[in-house]
């Protein structure tokens, strides 16, 4: 329970007073647009430059940490996809919105203030190491495989360069790649540029937890509840026990096992609904996961990290 009233609540706490502000009318829903764009292509980019240059790459992009967590995020995808088209009857591109969903985890609003709460920023290198390749990954795996769905199994190479365009238009994967740049030619940056970066890092989540609880407040759950409800297990039980499982079997050590199950048991962040928005399928269904597995976490998060070493 001092776990859940500690690290959980207070991140919750931040999410449920910008719903509160936007729902009241006390923040507009401009300014939350506003503020997300500031927190996602400015203020998460630095974060995540700043996190990246200053990484041990050698020890943090542990072959054994990306193999649990994105194995089991494919393993959700994949359950998601089948069981959307098997079980619920869903069309194919239905069916690939509802696999996105449950393949991508919120890893930065919610699995990154959640662990450093936990257990400190020093245990952030992994979840980072995680978070360098995440939007690269999803929208790769979501995009391709969507595609090749419009086009009955038969695409070319429009597909790659569809990748390839969302992926390196991303500020997101810019921040990263701009990392790993400075990281691996040892560049070093003026200290007031530096100093400027961290600011701007430090105020990244914050202001994008407040601004999440504005964005869930245009969310309705509407749509099939058992589709959502099928979403919201596969996103924060089946994903994070398989890493889990994945994890111990590798010999993961302890810091890496809880990096991994964290950021999988986290619900499925606002992309999940950003793609379905973008290809125009299972809309109602992404929004509803969304919102509806985010309020879950306060609990399903406590739980996990009652479980993990």
């Amino acid at each position: 329970m001092q776990a859940l009233i500690e690290v959980i609540l207070p991140v919750f706490l931040v999410i449920g007073f910008g719903y509160l502000a936007v729902w009241r009318g006390w923040f507009s829903k401009a300014g939350v647009e506003g503020l997300m764009t500031f927190t996602q292509k400015f203020a998460i980019p630095c974060l995540l430059f700043t996190a990246i240059s200053r990484l041990d790459l050698g020890q943090s992009f542990d072959l054994r940490l990306l193999s649990s967590f994105y194995l089991g995020a494919l393993a959700g995808f994949g359950l998601g996809l089948f069981g959307a088209r098997l079980i619920f009857g869903r069309s194919w591109e239905d069916a690939v919105a509802i696999g996105f969903c449950c393949l991508f985890s919120n890893s930065l609003l919610l699995g990154l203030p959640i662990m450093e709460h936990a257990y400190g920023p020093d245990a952030l290198a992994a979840n980072f190491a995680i978070i360098a390749v995440h939007s690269p990954f999803c929208y790769g795996v979501g995009i391709t495989v969507m595609e090749v769905v419009k086009a009955r199994g038969v695409a070319g190479p429009r597909v790659v360069l569809k990748v390839l365009k969302a992926m390196f238009s991303n500020t997101l994967i810019m921040g990263v790649a701009a990392g790993f740049v400075v990281n691996l030619t040892g560049m070093a940056l003026p200290v007031p540029v530096q100093g400027g970066l961290d600011l701007m890092a430090r105020a990244a989540l914050p202001a994008a937890l407040f601004g999440l609880g504005g964005v869930l407040v245009q969310y309705r759950p509407e749509g099939d509840l058992r589709v959502i409800l099928y979403v919201c297990l596969i996103s924060l039980v089946v994903h994070p026990v398989i890493t889990l499982g994945l994890g111990v079997g590798l010999g993961l050590p302890d810091e890496g096992v809880r990096s991994a199950v964290v950021t999988a048991a986290m619900a499925p962040g606002v992309n999940a609904y950003i793609f379905a928005n973008i290809y125009g399928h299972a809309k109602r269904v992404a929004a509803s996961s969304v919102l509806i597995s985010t309020a879950l976490t306060v609990v399903t998060a406590w739980l996990w990290l009652q479980v993990l070493p």
